[in-house]
């Protein structure tokens, strides 16, 4: 993947040198259907209830409790991290860049995402957003909040930790900020709650079109020579180590087609390749209809 390294986007909040690894993380808003959804992958995947002491509100509310010591102290900068925090910016400015175009073409204004570099724990508008959950994106503030750490357990699930495959994951969280602008996110939201057991279902395609609008992005990437082809092997991977069905052999679970709430591997896969190739919104309808951007 061709970047130069460099400062740090305006959109970039970096939150890692504020602590945070003593949070209640009992009281304040829900975390959302997507937060919800990261925490109960994790919970599935490692047998540990991320979910905590039950639910409350309206809104999917959950207390989530940190079960393992802080490694790091505040302040503290693992090697390579300023370098990751700088192909996080490049990749958002990129990608906001691409579908600020998108969007104006289709006659429609793009509103900025911000990204939350933090470390251990820290505040979101979703609730609180912890290093165990992995990247997310919290509709209600409009933020993506990733740890840096993540790399490290997306390389113990077999996953690819290359450029390119750093930048499949910011944009997959992007494109649910995408789906948000187009009005996706709410009616997918409105649905699961009209019909409680299709919401693994559209949990599911939630997340293959977010990761074929990942691929979109990929598309323009691939135009201005930015990616290369062994660049696009090594997200693939990323998306492959990230499917349910994978996981859940990881942490030595029966697969469970039911439970899954991102999709299979193939299909991660599938739906990320749809985006590279037909690099358009309309490349990626998930949702057969249901909803459209």
């Amino acid at each position: 993947m061709d970047w130069t390294p460099g400062g740090i986007s305006s959109d970039v909040e970096d939150r890692r040198d504020s602590g945070g690894g003593g949070f209640n993380f009992g009281g304040g808003g829900g975390l959302g259907i997507v937060g919800f959804v990261v925490l109960l992958v994790i919970s599935l995947v490692t047998g540990r209830n991320f979910l905590g002491g039950g639910t409350g509100g309206g809104d999917g509310q959950a207390n989530v409790q940190q079960d393992r010591p802080v490694s790091r102290q505040p302040g503290s900068r693992t090697g390579g991290e300023d370098r990751d925090a700088q192909l996080i910016s490049f990749v958002l400015d990129d990608a906001q860049k691409t579908w600020t175009q998108i969007f104006a073409a289709h006659g429609r204004t793009y509103r900025h995402a911000k990204l939350v570099l933090y470390r251990d724990a820290t505040l979101s508008g979703c609730g609180t957003a912890q290093a165990a959950t992995g990247p997310f994106y919290c509709p209600e503030d409009e933020k993506v909040y990733i740890d840096l750490s993540f790399w490290n357990e997306l390389k113990h699930f077999g996953g690819d930790t290359g450029d390119f495959a750093q930048a499949y994951v910011v944009s997959h969280e992007l494109g649910h900020h995408v789906q948000k602008l187009l009005g996706i996110e709410s009616k997918m939201r409105r649905l699961s709650q009209q019909d409680r057991g299709e919401q693994n279902h559209l949990s599911v395609d939630l997340e293959l079109q977010a990761d074929c609008f990942a691929g979109v992005w990929g598309h323009s990437t691939e135009q201005r020579n930015i990616v290369h082809p062994d660049d696009i092997a090594g997200a693939l991977k990323a998306a492959a180590a990230v499917g349910d069905d994978h996981l859940q052999r990881m942490s030595g679970r029966a697969v469970s087609p039911e439970t899954w709430t991102h999709g299979s591997s193939a299909e991660r896969e599938e739906w990320f390749r749809r985006g590279l190739q037909g690099g358009e919104v309309n490349s990626c309808p998930t949702f057969n209809g249901a909803l459209t951007p």
